[in-house]
C-alpha cells in the first residue's frame, strides 16, 4: 500500500526551485482554485525513463503502457496522482498515428517521460504537503525535499532579446485559411505565431516558471527539465482526464475555444465576458471542437456513454477569458488511459476540424511545433490520468550562448475570422509570458 506522510505547507514553486536543474525534474502547478486546482506536484529522481526520438521506431503507446505497468491500488485518502509515469507528448507524436510526414523541431523528442515512484503533493485546499512513496522509507525521502533551501528569484528582465513575428504574415495565413474553409477543405484550423528569444546570462528557464506562478497563475502550469532542454507552460487548458470510479474509468476533456481580453474595470470585464458568451463566431468555433472531441472519445468509450454536461462556459484567467466546454465518457471495459491518449492525440483544440486535414494545413503554414501544442501528462499506477494542452508555453534549448526559447500563440480560424482580430488574439494570449520575460522590475 502506498505510504503518505503529511507535512506543513510550503509553496510548491519555492520547493521545486532547489531541484529545477535536475534532469527529469517535473512540476505540475495548479492555481489552487476549487477542486480542479486543488493539487500540485513535484516529482524527481525517476526510477526509469523513456525518450523516443523521431527516428525511434518503437510503438510509443505500447512503450508507455509497459512503463506504467499493471494497475494497482493507491491510498484512498491521497491525491489523484500517487506515483506513476509523467512527462511530455510532443505535437508531432500525432504523426505516428496519422502518418502525415510531419517535420520535427530539433532536438526535441516525440515522447519524453519517466516513472516516478516517490513525489511530493501539495494540497492547496488544506494547506499541507504530502510525501508519497511505495513504503515509509521512500516517503521519508520525499519528505526531506521540503527542507532544501529554495533558489533565489532573480530581479530584472529575464530575456535579453525577443524577436516578435511579423503581423502581416499571420494575417495572410489567416486569410488563406478562410479561403480554404470557403472551398470546403476544412471547417477550422488553429494557426499560431512564434516569438523567439534568449535568456540573460545567469538566468534559467525555471526563473520564468516561478515568475509566472506569482504574476499569472494558471490551473495547468507545468515545468519539465530534460538534458539541455526545458519546458515552461502556463496553460489554462485540460486535455484529457481519467478518474477511477466504481463503474469503471471515466474520461473528461475540457476544450477551450473562444477568447476575449480581460477588462480594466469590473464593468468592462463583465461586458467583455458577456459579449464572448454571446458571440456566434466563438460559440461555433467551440462547438466544432466539442464535436471533434466527442468523436475522439467515442473511439474508446462504452456505447452511448459520451455526453456534454457543460457547453460554452465563460472562465476567467489572468489576461483573458475563454469559452470552455466539457465532454465526458465512460471508457469501454478493457480500455485504458493510454488507449484514450492514442485516440485523441494531438488535442483537437489546437488542430482543427476535420483533424487530419487541419494538421496538413497547419504543417503548410508553420514550422514544426515540437513540444508546443503537445501535452504534459501523468498516468497513475491506479489507472488515473490527467494532462494539459501545451498552450502559453515556451520551449528552451541550451546553447553555447545561453538558453534560447520559442513560444507560440494561436487561435482557431473559422469561415468568418477576421485576420487582424486573429492576430490581436494571439498577442493577448502571449502577453503574460512576454511581460514575465521582459519586466525590469522582476
Amino acid at each position: 500500500m502506498t505510504t503518505l506522510l503529511a507535512a506543513p505547507w510550503r509553496e510548491p514553486a519555492h520547493v521545486a526551485s532547489a531541484f529545477a536543474d535536475e534532469p527529469f525534474a517535473l512540476v505540475l502547478l495548479s492555481d489552487g482554485q476549487g477542486e480542479r486546482g486543488r493539487w500540485s506536484y513535484l516529482a524527481r529522481r525517476p526510477s526509469q525513463t523513456l525518450i523516443l526520438a523521431p527516428d525511434d521506431s518503437r510503438d510509443p503507446f505500447a512503450a508507455l503502457a509497459a512503463l506504467i505497468g499493471p494497475a494497482r491500488p493507491t491510498h484512498p485518502d491521497g491525491p489523484p496522482f500517487q506515483g506513476g509515469v509523467a512527462g511530455l507528448a510532443a505535437y508531432e507524436l500525432g504523426d505516428r498515428l496519422e502518418h502525415l510526414g510531419l517535420g520535427r523541431m530539433a532536438p526535441w523528442p516525440d515522447l519524453a517521460c519517466a516513472r516516478y515512484d516517490i513525489l511530493l503533493a501539495f494540497d492547496h485546499a488544506r494547506r499541507r504537503a504530502v510525501a508519497i512513496g511505495p513504503d515509509e522509507s521512500a516517503a521519508h525521502e520525499a519528505l526531506a525535499w521540503l527542507a532544501a533551501p529554495p533558489a533565489p528569484a532573480p530581479a530584472g528582465a529575464l530575456a535579453c532579446a525577443i524577436e516578435a513575428p511579423a503581423p502581416h504574415a499571420h494575417e495572410a495565413a489567416v486569410a488563406e485559411t478562410t479561403e480554404r474553409i470557403a472551398a470546403g477543405e476544412i471547417f477550422q484550423a488553429n494557426l499560431a505565431r512564434a516569438w523567439l528569444g534568449r535568456l540573460r546570462a545567469g538566468r534559467r528557464p525555471y526563473d520564468l516558471f516561478a515568475r509566472l506562478a506569482r504574476t499569472s497563475p494558471a490551473p495547468f502550469a507545468a515545468y519539465l527539465r530534460l538534458a539541455g532542454l526545458a519546458l515552461v507552460s502556463n496553460s489554462p487548458e485540460r486535455f484529457l482526464q481519467v478518474r477511477v470510479a466504481e463503474a469503471g474509468l471515466v474520461a473528461e476533456t475540457r476544450p477551450i475555444k473562444g477568447t476575449a481580453p480581460r477588462g480594466r474595470t469590473l464593468e468592462e470585464d463583465a461586458a467583455l465576458a458577456s459579449a464572448l458568451a454571446a458571440s456566434l463566431k466563438d460559440r461555433a468555433e467551440n462547438l466544432m471542437i466539442v464535436d471533434l472531441m466527442r468523436n475522439d472519445l467515442s473511439k474508446v468509450a462504452a456505447p452511448g456513454a459520451v455526453e456534454v454536461p457543460e457547453l460554452f462556459a465563460v472562465e476567467r484567467f489572468a489576461n483573458v477569458s475563454h469559452l470552455v466546454s466539457t465532454v465526458r465518457a465512460r471508457l469501454a471495459p478493457g480500455r485504458t488511459a493510454v488507449d484514450l491518449l492514442a485516440a485523441a492525440f494531438p488535442p483537437g483544440s489546437i488542430t482543427g476540424a476535420p483533424k487530419v486535414q487541419a494538421m496538413k494545413v497547419i504543417a503548410a503554414a508553420e514550422a514544426p511545433r515540437g513540444p508546443l501544442f503537445g501535452a504534459i501528462f501523468w498516468a497513475g499506477f491506479d489507472g488515473g490520468f490527467d494532462s494539459s494542452v501545451l498552450i502559453r508555453t515556451a520551449a528552451f534549448v541550451q546553447q553555447p550562448d545561453g538558453w534560447r526559447f520559442e513560444a507560440r500563440a494561436g487561435g482557431g480560424v473559422v469561415a468568418d475570422s477576421d485576420p487582424a482580430a486573429e492576430r490581436a488574439e494571439t498577442e493577448a494570449k502571449i502577453s503574460a509570458m512576454l511581460e514575465a520575460l521582459t519586466d525590469p522590475g522582476g
